[in-house]
C-alpha cells in the first residue's frame, strides 16, 4: 500500500490529523511513534550485545592488532640510540661509513652504557647481523676513552666497524617500521637497500615448518574424520538410551585436562609403554626391536588426533541426528542399494557437518602447541613451538608476532577457500 492510499483510507474511529495521517494516543503521528519504538528497540538491544562486543574487541581483536603491528614495529634502537638512529637511516646502504656516522654511535655508545641499554641494543643490531652483540657491548665500555678520529678509533676496537655489512645491520635496526620480522618469517633477508635476499639453504627453517604444520593438520584432520564419521553414524542410529552412554564417553576426555591427557600418551607410547608390550605380546615386533612411537611425528599425530577427535565426531553427530531416516528408505524403496542408498543420499546430507568439524579440528591442530611439545620431540615440533620459542626464551617477539602474522593469514586463506569450496553458509555445528 502506497503512502498515499494510507493517508486517505484511515481505519474508521481511528484519531487523525489534518492531512489524514493516523494519530497515537498522545496525539503524535504513529509512524513517527512507530519509528521511535524501532530506534528504541535497537538501542536496547545494542546495549544488552556491548559488554560482549566489548569483551571480543579486548581479548580477540585488540590482541591480533597489536600482534600484527609488533610484527613490522620496533623502535629498540631508534629509542636508546637518538644520535645514530636518523644518521643510519639517512645512509644509502652501500658507501663506506663516515666519520659522522662514527661519532654520533661513540656518543650513543657512552650513553647506553650509562643507561644500561646497550644490551637491549646489541641484542636488536644482532638479529640482523650475527656476532654484532659482543661487537657493540666491548666497544660501548671503551666508547668512554674514545678521541676523534671516531671511524678510526671504532676500527681499532674492531674492524668490523670499517664494514659495510655492519653499518647496514644497523641501519635496518634503526629503521623502526621495518619488513625485516616478516621477512625473516619466511627465511628472507632484508638488506639495507632495501631489497630481499633468501637465506642460505641451511638457515631456512621457517617455511617447511608451515608446510609441515599445514601437512600435520591436514592428517590429523583426516585421521579424525575417518575414525570420527563412523562413531557419529553409530551415534545417530542406535537407541536414544545406547546413544547417550556412548556419548558420555566421547565427551568424556573434555572432563580431563589436556596436560593429563597428553602425559598418558607419553606413558603409552615409549618404548616401555603399554601399546609396545601389546605389539611384543602379539608378536609383532619383538622385545629387543620395540617400535619409536614417541618423541616423533608418529606420536604427535596419534595424540594429537586422539584429543582432537570429539570436535569432529560432535558437529558430524548433529547433522546426522536431523536427516530423516525415510530418505534412505525411500531411496531403497526406489531400488537403490545400500550402498548407494548411502552414498547418493545419506553422504552428501552430512557434508554440512564434515565441513564444519574439518575446519574446526583443522584450525585447532594448526595452531597446537602443548601436545607436539611434549610428545614430538624435535621432530615433531611445529611453528606454534618455534613462536613460543621466541616469546619465552629467544625474546625475539617481533619475529615470533611476524610468524603467528603469517599463521593468521594462512588460516584466513583456508577459510575463504573452505567459503568458495563448500560455502560457510553451509556449515553446521548443530
Amino acid at each position: 500500500m502506497t503512502d498515499a492510499s494510507y493517508h486517505t483510507a484511515p481505519i474508521p474511529g481511528s484519531p487523525t490529523d489534518a492531512r489524514g495521517a493516523l494519530l497515537a494516543a498522545d496525539g503524535t503521528p504513529l509512524k513517527a511513534k512507530l519509528r521511535e519504538s524501532m530506534r528504541t528497540s535497537r538501542r536496547r538491544a545494542f546495549m544488552l550485545v556491548l559488554p560482549l562486543l566489548l569483551f571480543v574487541l579486548a581479548s580477540f581483536v585488540v590482541p591480533i592488532l597489536m600482534l600484527l603491528w609488533q610484527g613490522v614495529y620496533n623502535s629498540t634502537y631508534a629509542t636508546d640510540m637518538p644520535r645514530s638512529a636518523p644518521i643510519a637511516r639517512a645512509w644509502d646502504g652501500t658507501s663506506p661509513p663516515t666519520e659522522a656516522m662514527a661519532e654520533a654511535m661513540v656518543l650513543d655508545l657512552r650513553d647506553a652504557r650509562e643507561a644500561k641499554t646497550i644490551g637491549k641494543v646489541a641484542t636488536r643490531v644482532n638479529r640482523e647481523l650475527s656476532g654484532t652483540r659482543s661487537l657493540f657491548t666491548k666497544s660501548a665500555r671503551r666508547a668512554a676513552r674514545m678521541e676523534a678520529p671516531f671511524l678510526d678509533a671504532l676500527v681499532d676496537v674492531d674492524e668490523d666497524w670499517g664494514k659495510v655489512e655492519t653499518w647496514g645491520a644497523i641501519k635496518i635496526a634503526a629503521t623502526s617500521l621495518t619488513p625485516a620480522f616478516y621477512a625473516a618469517a619466511v627465511d628472507a633477508k632484508y638488506t639495507a637497500t632495501g631489497d630481499f635476499e633468501m637465506r642460505d639453504e641451511e638457515r631456512q627453517i621457517h617455511v617447511s615448518l608451515f608446510w609441515k604444520t599445514i601437512w600435520v593438520s591436514g592428517a590429523v584432520m583426516l585421521a579424525c574424520l575417518l575414525l570420527g564419521y563412523p562413531i557419529a553414524y553409530l551415534l545417530a542410529h542406535l537407541p536414544m538410551r545406547t546413544s547417550n552412554l556412548l556419548m558420555i564417553l566421547v565427551l568424556l576426555p573434555f572432563w580431563t585436562s589436556l596436560l593429563v591427557r597428553t602425559t598418558a600418551w607419553i606413558a603409552m607410547l615409549q618404548s616401555q609403554g603399554v601399546l609396545n608390550d601389546i605389539f611384543v605380546f602379539l608378536g609383532v615386533t619383538g622385545d629387543d626391536q620395540r617400535f619409536s612411537l614417541i618423541y616423533n611425528m608418529t606420536g604427535t599425530l596419534i595424540a594429537m588426533t586422539h584429543i582432537l577427535l570429539p570436535f569432529m565426531i560432535l558437529p558430524i553427530y548433529s547433522v546426522m541426528r536431523a536427516i530423516p531416516p525415510s530418505h534412505v528408505r525411500a531411496a531403497k524403496s526406489l531400488g537403490a542399494t545400500n550402498w548407494t542408498a548411502f552414498w547418493r543420499v545419506y553422504f552428501p546430507a552430512t557434508i554440512p557437518g564434515i565441513g564444519a568439524g574439518g575446519l574446526l579440528v583443522f584450525i585447532l591442530s594448526i595452531g597446537y602447541y602443548i601436545t607436539p611439545a611434549l610428545v614430538g620431540g624435535q621432530d615433531g615440533q611445529l611453528i606454534s613451538n618455534f613462536i613460543a620459542f621466541h616469546m619465552q626464551r629467544s625474546l625475539n617477539w617481533s619475529l615470533a608476532a611476524a610468524l603467528g602474522g603469517i599463521l593468521l593469514v594462512i588460516v584466513l586463506v583456508l577459510y575463504w577457500l573452505y567459503d568458495r569450496i563448500v560455502g560457510i553458509d553451509n556449515m553446521k555445528l548443530g
